[in-house]
């Protein structure tokens, strides 16, 4: 017999999965909406050449790569492939439609993407991103008003205890060259520092060596990372938290001096200004060693975190280069992605859905006593359709306790009793299952008094 589980990282979702997964969803795209943020969608395959290069060389290895079709598929060569993210198609559709879209384009996309990486809990092969970006402006009321939309978005769906760390790409770089790292060995020690929050200083310092960063370097980073552990213990978040720290760091190691009052430096403190006026002023926190895997980015870099997950509930940053390699020109941008699965396994194990989503996939059934009665059930069935109800129609003349038991294990609340002696005096009996009630109505007034009992239960 063939194998009926889904392919490994991939997932089937039934229908409370599919519920919570639109619950969560409206709250996203009603919080970006009221940010000014516009719908975009892209296809789910991409030109091959679209996606290489952009996410760096260990990106590159987990794009899902389609072979070539026909009479080339014996080659084993690839053009098309899997969408990795939802910020390269963006790029290629900002060149693609330059003339037909706004300077300063604000645009949100919640769809699937893949990744051929190693499943794990709250990551998968194919997952949902929901991203918010804006294109046009370098100004930092860009961040500022992406923080806050996610940050929104996330308290929204009621999340209370999330930060928003923040850091700025080239400020790393400027850390990594006053730690000595020789610029051939930046990219490489960018993956190792990515992955500080999950693995720690001392597995991170292991592979920096086995990645070629001298140990006088590894020290240096080490002492820095230490030392702004301590600082950031001691500080509450906040805008304002972050702006001291990253003054004090400045004012008290020498290796962050120059760091601090460099360009980039100047930059992220007029970032945490901006945000500081915004609903997200008190989520975020200054973290000096944030990097962020994506090769793409440029300025401020933003990841979101909650205490119990390990990883990250979404990120992102400014990449103003990225537009530039397919449209010749530089495109400032800047956006922020949160991952919907990592949402949901959080919320999930939190008890964090309302509680109606846990409810019947209909709020009447309506019985078939015998085959002759079944165009009246459906006449019925769309008389309370018509008033807004969500209605199933029983589909077989079985016996009537098989019926409702149908209708309890599904928990549908009413079941319309249709038979002959109802049918000829154009009634219907509406038994209520949890009170163990029924009620003789009209056909044509059954759904106003349904409709009315389900308000005075609401």
């Amino acid at each position: 017999m063939a194998r009926t589980e889904p392919a490994r990282g991939m997932r089937d979702f039934l229908p409370e999965d599919v519920r919570r997964r639109e619950h969560v969803i409206g709250v996203i795209t009603a919080v970006y909406e009221r940010y000014g943020f516009e719908p975009l969608e892209t296809p789910a395959v991409e030109n091959l050449e679209t996606l290489l290069g952009k996410y760096g060389d260990e990106g590159n290895q987990l794009i899902f790569k389609i072979l070539k079709r026909g009479e080339h598929e014996a080659s084993g060569q690839a053009d098309l492939a899997l969408r990795y993210d939802l910020t390269v198609p963006l790029a290629r559709v900002i060149a693609h439609h330059q003339s037909r879209l706004p300077r300063l384009f604000r645009r949100y996309q919640i769809q699937p993407v893949w990744r051929a990486d190693r499943p794990a809990r709250g990551r998968f092969r194919e997952f949902y991103q929901c991203d918010v970006d804006a294109l046009g402006s370098t100004s930092p009321v860009v961040e500022a008003e992406v923080c806050a939309a996610v940050s929104d978005a996330l308290e929204a769906l009621g999340f209370d205890d999330f930060v928003i760390r923040v850091n700025h790409r080239q400020m790393l770089t400027d850390v990594l060259n006053a730690a000595g790292v020789t610029p051939d060995r930046h990219a490489t020690a960018l993956v190792a520092l990515d992955k500080l929050d999950k693995v720690g200083l001392a597995d991170v310092k292991g592979e920096l060596a086995d990645r070629g960063v001298s140990a006088e370097s590894i020290r240096a980073i080490s002492g820095l990372h230490e030392s702004a552990k301590v600082f950031g213990e001691n500080a509450p978040k906040g805008a304002e938290s972050s702006l001291t720290m990253l003054r004090g760091l400045g004012e008290t190691y020498d290796t962050m001096s120059s760091v601090v009052t460099g360009d980039a430096g100047e930059n992220l403190r007029l970032v945490f200004e901006a945000i500081g006026q915004t609903s997200a002023a008190s989520r975020v926190v200054y973290d000096p060693f944030l990097a962020r895997g994506l090769s793409y980015y440029t300025g401020a870099i933003m990841e979101i975190n909650v205490a119990d997950l390990a990883g990250s509930l979404g990120g992102g940053g400014r990449y103003d280069d990225l537009v530039g390699m397919f449209l010749g020109q530089p495109v400032p941008a800047c956006g922020f992605s949160l991952g919907l699965e990592r949402i949901l396994v959080v919320m999930a194990e939190r008890d964090m859905f309302p509680a109606p989503l846990h409810g019947s996939a209909a709020d009447v059934m309506v019985s078939v006593f015998e085959a002759a009665g079944s165009p009246h059930a459906l006449r019925l069935a769309g008389l309370l359709r018509a008033a807004g109800l969500r209605v199933i129609v029983y589909p077989d003349a079985d016996k009537i306790g098989k019926q409702i038991k149908y209708a309890d294990s599904l928990g549908i609340p009413r079941v319309a009793l249709l038979g002959s002696d109802e049918i000829a005096a154009g009634t219907v009996t509406v038994r209520t299952l949890a009170a163990r009630t029924q009620e003789i109505h009209p056909q044509e007034a059954a759904a106003a008094a349904i409709l009315e009992a389900l308000r005075r239960r609401g």
